[in-house]
Order: C-alpha cells, then sequence, then structure tokens
C-alpha cells in the first residue's frame, strides 16, 4: 500500500527498507527532518536486534544458543513477547517458531528438487521467557523469526517516536505497513490498499485512517523461484509449509499496526476460516481471493474498489 498525493502542508520523504520501501509523512512540513531521523533510528535498532537476515543480529545470536537462558535487550524482549502474544490471540496461525521452516525454504535449489525434512513449527508454548530477568530460552531444534510481528512494532515505535519529534500527526510506513500517530489530517490519512506496496498506484482501493494502523499480508510478493517451483514467505505452522489456502492478499485496519498486521497473516493462513475469526474479532478486513473476487469484512468500506 502507498499514501496517496498529500495536502499542501504535508511533508513527505522515503527511502529503502528491508527489500521494500518507508514513507514518514508529517502533517507539518517543518517536523519531517525530526520526524524521518527517529523513524531511521528505529529501523535500525529493529534490524541490529531482529532481523533473520543478518548473522550479527541480536535474535541470530539467541537462535544459536539452544537450551541456554539468554538475557536480551529490552528491544529483542518486547519484540519475542508480542510475537508470542500474536500467536496466543490467532491460536498458533502466526506463529514465531516457524523459523526453521522459512531457512529451509530459503534454500536453493527450488522447492522440487530439494531433499528437505519440512516439519510443522514447533509452536509457541515451547519458548519461555522470564519478564524479571528479561531472557529467553528456546529448545533444541527453534529458531525464532520475527518477520510476522517485528516490522508491524516497529511501525508502531516509529509512529510513537517520530510524533514526538515532530509535535504533529504522522503516519510511518514501512514495507506497506502502516501505523499513524497524533491528530490525522482532515479526512485522514489517504491509504491505497493494493497487493504490493511497492507498485504505488496499482489495482486495489484507496481507503483513510484516523488512528491506530493498517497492514497488507499477501502470498505474491516475497517469492523466491520460478514458474511452479515458485514460493512465497507465509508458512502455515501445522504443516511448515507455504501456505496454500483461498486468499491471495489481506488488509486489516486495527488499533496498531502489530494487531493489523498479526491479523492480515493470520488472515490468510487460516484461509477460509478467516471470514468467521475477522468478523468475531471486529476487523474492518479486506479479502482478496486468487480469483479476483473481494469479500468485505466488519464496516471496511466497498467504495471505489478497482481491482
Amino acid at each position: 500500500m502507498a499514501t496517496t498525493t498529500a495536502p499542501e502542508t504535508i511533508g513527505r520523504a522515503e527511502f529503502p527498507v528491508w527489500g521494500g520501501r518507508a514513507v514518514v509523512a508529517v502533517c507539518e512540513r517543518g517536523g519531517l527532518a525530526a520526524a524521518l531521523a527517529h523513524v531511521k533510528r528505529t529501523v535500525a535498532a529493529f534490524d541490529l536486534a531482529c532481523s533473520s537476515f543478518r548473522e550479527d543480529s541480536e535474535l541470530a545470536l539467541l537462535n544459536a544458543s539452544p537450551r541456554e537462558e539468554v538475557v536480551v535487550s529490552s528491544l529483542l524482549f518486547t519484540a519475542v513477547r508480542e510475537a508470542l502474544r500474536a500467536a496466543r490471540l490467532t491460536g498458533g496461525a502466526v506463529d514465531p517458531t516457524v523459523g526453521q521452516a522459512l531457512v529451509a525454504h530459503r534454500i536453493t535449489p527450488p522447492l522440487s528438487e530439494r531433499q528437505l525434512r519440512i516439519e510443522p513449527a514447533p509452536g509457541y508454548a515451547a519458548v519461555k521467557i522470564d519478564e524479571a530477568a528479561h531472557s529467553i530460552t528456546l529448545p533444541a531444534g527453534v529458531q525464532l523469526d520475527l518477520g510476522a510481528t517485528a516490522k508491524a512494532l516497529a511501525a508502531d515505535m516509529a509512529a510513537a517516536a517520530a510524533r514526538s519529534a515532530a509535535g504533529c500527526g504522522v503516519l510511518v510506513g514501512l514495507c506497506g505497513d502502516i501505523a499513524v500517530a497524533g491528530s490525522p489530517p482532515e479526512g485522514g490519512w489517504k491509504i491505497r490498499v493494493t497487493d504490493d506496496h511497492r507498485r504505488g498506484y496499482g489495482p486495489g482501493q484507496t481507503v483513510a485512517i484516523e488512528t491506530g494502523g493498517l497492514a497488507t499480508s499477501s502470498v505474491t510478493v516475497r517469492r523466491s523461484g520460478d514458474g511452479l517451483d515458485a514460493i512465497h514467505h507465509l508458512i502455515d505452522p501445522g504443516t511448515g509449509r507455504p501456505v496454500q489456502g483461498p486468499w491471495r492478499t489481506a488488509s486489516v485496519s486495527a488499533d496498531s499496526c502489530l494487531d493489523a498486521n498479526t491479523a492480515s497473516t493470520a488472515g490468510i493462513v487460516l484461509g477460509s476460516a478467516a471470514t468467521d475469526w475477522l468478523e468475531l474479532k471486529g476487523l474492518p478486513s479486506r479479502l482478496v481471493a486468487h480469483d479476483d473476487s473481494v469479500r468485505y469484512i466488519a464496516r471496511w468500506p466497498q467504495e471505489g474498489d478497482d481491482l
């Protein structure tokens, strides 16, 4: 998703992050530089603490220390605690213990030529955290991946920091996950919801939010391999394999970007059960099926969708 054309008073900047784009927008142009600096600082801190793609990240060191009680930074501890909360709220549909499965699927050659042992995720209950000691203990064979929650948590924290620094309403988008803080512009922040935020104004729908966050999860992005061997990054914890379900894209609005992204990821993983689950949670949602049909849930607007 991408922000649409802003009013004259709004300041806006972008920079590359995690294979996508970060967007920072402020209601008052004079606050843009301070907001941008705080967002970049937050992104850098999350990358060092939570990345699964760098060997020197704190998460990588934790994953390399099975059976050990590892005292971690406040940031990583918060990120893991929130990932476990997401797992509980979704009944395990969004589970950080899919790390080993994700590593296996990143290996080349393509899936059809691999001899890999793909198993269900060990399950979030296997992870032990100690609030008092700020420590985490992983059993042997468990690797955490925080991709389903850490980016959204980073957006929430970056938006809060940017709001304080800029002294006005702000929007922060990290690879399409949107968090807003402070007073929004008149009519709310306009956001383009589409399969891939990197495509800009692609087929989809423009909506507005005033508080909280909005997130989109899709099996059409972050794919590896070619043709029939192409796989995506959303893993079904119950099988350890990429999700095979009716939805190609799920967008959700919630009280925070973290809750929105938790629900959008769960929407893809839960498949046909997602509609009832999202309705029960009362979360405004837009589910796009592989045949381009769209399902609108819990007050998500139906107007203006040009898919």
